[in-house]
């Protein structure tokens, strides 16, 4: 190949790409408002339709308890981690640990649901723990942040 001609085949191979990187530019972009969104639904979830009702002493949520043997304490404390996890969950840096920390939370109410209170919603925290994976794996980047952040301060 000539000198003059090793350019124009270079700019072709380089225009060729242009398209497919725009492309894979916006898939990402969706991909991330897609994430956001989730991070937004779970946390408005966990805090409000799950950690609420616990927090107020719906008669449900302390019928479970009290039929649990955990009484007002179990409820009050499992309605705060909720809270605090549905909040961090909206909070970037603390978004990968909180999906973690509520995905054990999930794995504790389903044995609960499945081995104490033998309930029919013993799937939704089996269920919950796949989006909260996904969000623990793709925000996984801001763990290293979080640790210098901490170790910074002790």
């Amino acid at each position: 190949m000539s000198e003059t001609t090793a350019p124009v085949a270079h700019a072709a191979s380089a225009a060729s790409l242009a398209p497919a990187s725009a492309a894979a530019g916006s898939r990402g972009r969706g991909a991330r408002i897609s994430l956001g969104a989730l991070q937004i639904v779970l946390g408005l979830f966990f805090a409000l339709a799950s950690a609420l009702p616990k927090l107020v002493a719906q008669s449900t949520a302390v019928e479970s308890f009290d039929k649990l043997g955990w009484g007002s304490t179990g409820m009050y404390i499992i309605g705060v981690l909720e809270l605090a996890g549905g909040i961090a969950l909206l909070i970037p840096i603390l978004s990968s640990v909180a999906a973690v920390a509520l995905s054990a939370l999930m794995v504790g109410a389903f044995i609960v649901n499945v081995t104490a209170l033998h309930g029919p919603y013993a799937a939704t925290p089996l269920i919950l723990i796949l989006p909260l994976a996904l969000i623990a794996w793709a925000r996984r980047g801001h763990n290293a942040e979080l640790v210098r952040l901490v170790r910074g301060r002790a």
